[in-house]
């Protein structure tokens, strides 16, 4: 498609994105009218929300249009998931200049609709607005099918800690990316569009799951939001995490520990929870410590001690 938005307009440029959309039978009123309509079922709604801001959360130059609304829905997406719940819509506030070429948010629709594809989802609606930088501000909806809420507040003393997903990988993937590479390939496509595994999560919360959040900040700080809300101290065991071999050569290369990675790397978003010392878990949960009573130690330990390398997304924080 040619052109840009400006010479679009305001509703050409809708009538375009909504035309990309696919739906599912939770969506009872979809794009095209003053607001969606999203069954409820369990007469409770699950909401969280996001704001992407180009140069801050991505760049043109290492993602594409499609790339960045892959990520932009999946980070949403798995928040849905890390409360237990079922993600079911997706809602799109976007601020573009109007030189900006139509195939960039058309591309970035594609990649909206595509990620809530996978977890189950469809976007409904949403509002474009001119503005000098390109933001992207997404908000989630989910459903918990009768299941109560997993907070970060519910882990006990004697709990196992366990993760699903991919842990340093997107860090891995920015590092080799700064420094002006694209490859190890999976490690760069893991950080322009992570991988959440949204089944997990309800699974977790059917599993009895007493906390539960996904790893966005970097495991360290994420856990520390659960030990904080909790009042206890976890402990993680840094030998139960597996490096892959080619993490290890990228950190050999770059000089870093690929252990940097997996504590306080974020934006992988896998799921992190708290179980019952007895739950029996599926396979693909990897119980990586344990909750512990609080002490005069960290909330959050490595292998019994203090995490003193610095690490974790703080967006008021330096740039990484």
């Amino acid at each position: 498609m040619k052109g840009t938005v400006g010479e679009l307009g305001e509703f050409g440029l809708i009538r375009e994105l909504t035309s990309r959309l696919t739906t599912t039978p939770a969506v009872r009123v979809g794009p095209g009218d003053d607001a969606a309509v999203v069954a409820a079922p369990d007469r409770r709604v699950v909401a969280s929300t996001d704001i992407l801001l180009e140069g801050r959360h991505f760049r043109r130059d290492w993602s594409t249009a499609y790339d960045v609304g892959r990520k932009a829905a999946a980070q949403n997406l798995a928040d849905i998931a890390a409360m237990g719940a079922v993600p079911t819509a997706l809602l799109l506030g976007l601020v573009v200049p109007a030189e900006l070429p139509v195939t960039w948010p058309t591309e970035l629709m594609d990649g909206l609709r595509d990620e809530c594809q996978v977890a189950g989802a469809s976007v409904v609606g949403g509002d474009v607005v001119r503005g000098d930088t390109i933001m992207v501000s997404i908000t989630a909806l989910g459903d918990l099918r009768n299941q109560e809420p997993v907070t970060r507040a519910g882990a006990q003393p004697g709990d196992l800690v366990a993760v699903t997903g991919w842990l340093g990988w997107s860090a891995a993937g920015y590092a080799v990316l700064s420094r002006g590479f694209r490859s190890p390939r999976a490690f760069v496509e893991a950080h322009r569009r992570p991988e959440p595994p949204y089944h997990a999560g309800p699974a977790a919360a059917a599993l009895g799951a007493t906390a539960m959040c996904d790893v966005s900040d970097g495991l360290i700080a994420d856990l520390g939001h659960i030990a904080d809300a909790s009042k206890v101290r976890i402990d993680i065991r840094s030998g139960a995490i597996d490096i892959p071999t080619q993490m290890n050569d990228i950190g050999q290369a770059v000089g870093v520990d690929p252990l940097q990675w997996v504590l306080t790397g974020g934006e992988d978003h896998a799921i992190v929870a708290t179980f019952p010392p007895d739950t029996k878990l599926p396979a693909r949960w990897k119980v990586i410590g344990e909750v512990l009573n609080p002490s005069a130690l960290p909330q959050v330990t490595v292998d019994g001690a203090p995490w003193t390398a610095t690490g974790g997304w703080d967006h008021f924080g330096d740039p990484e």
